[in-house]
């Protein structure tokens, strides 16, 4: 006997590893796809088919050993009729009952004595007269206790009758284990297309639920795959954007001053060209928002090619088609910047005479379509000291923010110079 107090921790362990089982089953279930299921069900019922025909039927070795232990039960005390050569001998089932009335009138002798002085006055019975003769019937003795009954029979019709007995015997023998198997046979088939249905009922309920959750957790671990993704290129381009100003800044303030020596009115110029671009970067470096408007980067580049204007003089020229009705529209911070000093460094900077930038913005086939062209050397001419990961991250950039619907396409310019296109659904920004 358990104690009463571990009983319901008993309990409680029972019940944890029914959970555990069936969550490993629902969990093993659902993995499934539904043709291996219901290939996995077919494969069930063929073997559970299969166990049946051997477990439940009956083997002609087993049905000798059936009649036999039958046949040979007859001679025990249980059986009430045995037939022989000699007859039928009937055994009452309520020998006992006589044997004990019997008892009872040996064992009182008042009742004894009654029934001879009874016996004494009942006047003897006269004789009957000789009967016809008759047929021949078969004797049927009884013994002085009452407790057997003897039929004589000839030994053919005893003989037949015996055999009659025990096929009776024998069949209805094989009648009940035929039954037993029968009815085991159809609580197994049974039990296995329960089985079967529970499985089905548990990946068609359960399994939406877990297949629901499990896409969850995806959903969830992409988005946060995304936004680390996403965080990592914007501090790439934060990092460029750092080792760039820099070297700009600072190569701007030393203009400046050598200008206030040798053209001071030169020098106010572009003193307040470098303020007018401070003010157009400083809150874009600050917000480091995914999305701006088409407007603003607009501003911010017209302040940096007025300062390099200012130091290229007549070498550099601008041409800037950005219709009004654009500058709300969203476009990626940092990026039309980065396309222009790209265009600027490596093409038309390195080139003695110098050329033409042309930045142009269209909306086709609902997408925002910013072009920036120059008509300098071009890619390659020129060893760069760059790192390199300027288009590389832009790319990775619109890819994060737009998926295929952004994309950036570089193209070499006729005659000479290149070409470079950012194309974004075209939308409003916030």
């Amino acid at each position: 006997m358990l104690p009463i107090s571990s009983l319901p921790q008993l309990l409680k362990t029972i019940l944890a590893w029914l959970q555990q089982a069936f969550d490993a089953t629902t969990t093993w279930v659902t993995q499934l796809s539904w043709w291996k299921f219901f290939l996995f069900a077919a494969l069930a019922l063929i073997a559970g088919s299969i166990l049946q025909d051997e477990l439940f039927s009956s083997s002609p070795d087993e049905e000798v050993v059936i009649k036999s232990h039958k046949r040979s039960s007859k001679g025990t005390g249980e059986t009430n009729i045995l037939i022989d050569d000699t007859g039928i001998h009937f055994n009452p089932r309520n020998s006992k009952n006589r044997r004990s009335s019997t008892a009872d009138a040996a064992s009182d002798p008042t009742d004894a004595a009654e029934a001879d002085e009874q016996a004494k006055t009942v006047p003897p019975t006269p004789p009957e007269p000789p009967a016809a003769p008759a047929k021949p019937s078969y004797p049927v003795t009884t013994n002085a206790s009452g407790e057997e009954v003897h039929i004589e029979l000839p030994p053919q019709i005893g003989e037949e009758l015996s055999n009659a007995i025990e096929e009776a015997v024998d069949d209805a023998a094989e009648q009940k284990v035929s039954r037993y198997h029968q009815q085991a046979s159809t609580w197994f088939k049974s039990f296995v297309s329960l089985l079967v249905l529970a499985l089905f009922a548990m990946k068609a309920l359960v399994g939406g639920k877990k297949r629901a959750e499990a896409q969850t957790v995806t959903a969830n671990q992409a988005a946060e795959r995304e936004s680390m993704q996403r965080q990592l290129s914007e501090a790439k381009m934060q990092m460029m954007q750092a080792q760039v100003e820099p070297h700009f800044l600072f190569n701007t303030l030393a203009s400046v001053e050598h200008l206030i020596q040798v053209d001071p009115p030169r020098a106010a110029k572009m003193q307040r060209s470098l303020i007018q671009y401070l003010r157009a970067v400083l809150p874009q470096m600050r917000d480091n928002a995914l999305i701006t408007n088409l407007g603003r980067e607009a501003d911010m580049v017209q302040a940096y090619l007025n300062l390099l204007k200012m130091r290229m003089e007549e070498r550099l020229t601008v041409d800037f088609q950005i219709p009004d009705g654009l500058r709300s529209a969203a476009f990626p911070p940092m990026m039309l910047q980065s396309m222009v000093e790209n265009a600027i460094k490596h093409g038309l900077e390195v080139k003695p005479e110098g050329g033409t930038l042309r930045i142009v913005a269209e909306v086709a086939h609902s997408k925002l379509r910013v072009i920036v062209t120059d008509d300098g050397l071009g890619f390659g001419v020129v060893p760069s000291d760059g790192t390199g990961l300027g288009l590389p991250t832009i790319r990775e950039r619109l890819k994060l923010l737009h998926g295929d619907q952004g994309s950036l396409t570089i193209t070499p310019n006729q005659p000479s110079g290149v070409c470079a296109v950012i194309e974004v659904p075209y939308q409003l920004s916030k």
